[in-house]
């Protein structure tokens, strides 16, 4: 008998800003959008060529299709520049989502 267990990984690692408050239940079904400290994207381990908001919103509606009402959830490592966290936001509104969450961890 064989056995094997299969992990999503994505390679891009994120260390999360922390904050005192916050929701940690988790949504059944959820786009993500990974931001490392270089600002790369990673959607749903997907990564996303470089080029700003363009190839990102492609990438997230592959990953969504015509789903806007899925919770879009941003998780961004702490020293991500400012600008691709905003250009995550954006996207995000440009395409229509409207549940937008950033994740973050508990302080230690």
């Amino acid at each position: 008998m064989v056995s094997t267990t299969f992990t999503k990984e994505t390679h891009l690692q994120v260390d999360l800003p922390e904050a005192a408050s916050g929701d940690s239940a988790e949504a059944v079904r959820e786009v993500e959008i990974l931001i490392d400290t270089a600002g790369q994207y990673a959607v749903n381990g997907v990564p996303v060529p470089r080029g700003g908001v363009a190839p990102l919103k492609e990438v997230v509606v592959q990953v969504a299709g015509d789903d806007r009402e899925l919770p879009l959830v941003i998780t961004a490592d702490r020293n991500s520049p400012h600008h691709a966290v905003v250009t995550a936001m954006d996207a995000a509104g440009q395409l229509g989502f409207e549940r937008l969450r950033i994740t973050t961890r508990e302080p230690r």
